[in-house]
């Protein structure tokens, strides 16, 4: 029952936020679409923003779960964007709202288990040293994550996996070539 009502709580803010902006939005109107009262969401959650982490947090951490390894960045993209369009509206008003700043942690966290998660298959045992990996992971990271913040600062207008497929098409082999460039100095 608790998830049952935990959800049901999401599924209400989520529908909500499809509606208006998030500073239109009060935990009574949370409650009200839910069928709830106000303890019982505070129960669950102790605000807005706590429930907005949830949400993110949770998608962020099912991703990571459905790609434990990965052959192509754009395979990881795939589901993050997928969320993104899914909840277009909502996600622009929580990116457009002051709580940018839980979006931005969640896109990071899937950039980042994506960028190391990438790399780790492309070592195949290889070994570079773990500061030169963690460079390659915080270089890759910001180019993933820069390019999906401006697809959001631009209204998630425009087609961003095929603007990402070709972005991947043109880097091809200079993840491994870097590698290659690590081992020579290790």
């Amino acid at each position: 029952m608790a998830n049952f009502t935990r959800n049901g709580i999401k599924a209400s803010f989520m529908k909500l936020l499809n509606d208006r902006p998030l500073s239109q939005i009060t935990v009574k109107d949370i409650v009200s679409d839910c069928g709830i009262n106000r303890n019982t969401f505070y129960y669950y959650f102790e605000d807005i923003p706590k429930l907005i982490e949830d949400i993110v947090v949770e998608d962020a951490d099912r991703i990571i779960r459905e790609f434990p390894s990965i052959a192509q960045i754009e395979d990881c993209l795939h589901a993050m964007i997928e969320f993104s369009l899914k909840h277009k509206r909502a996600v622009l008003h929580i990116y457009n709202s002051v709580n940018r700043a839980l979006y931005e942690q969640y896109l990071w966290k899937i950039c980042e288990h994506t960028v190391k998660t990438y790399i780790d298959t492309a070592l195949h045992g290889r070994k570079i040293s773990e500061g030169d990996e963690q460079v390659l992971i915080q270089y890759f990271g910001c180019v993933l994550f820069g390019a999906v913040s401006g697809w959001l600062n631009k209204g998630m207008n425009e087609d961003i996996q095929v603007s990402f497929k070709r972005i991947c098409e043109l880097q091809k082999g200079t993840v491994e070539e870097m590698i290659r460039r690590c081992e020579e100095v290790t």
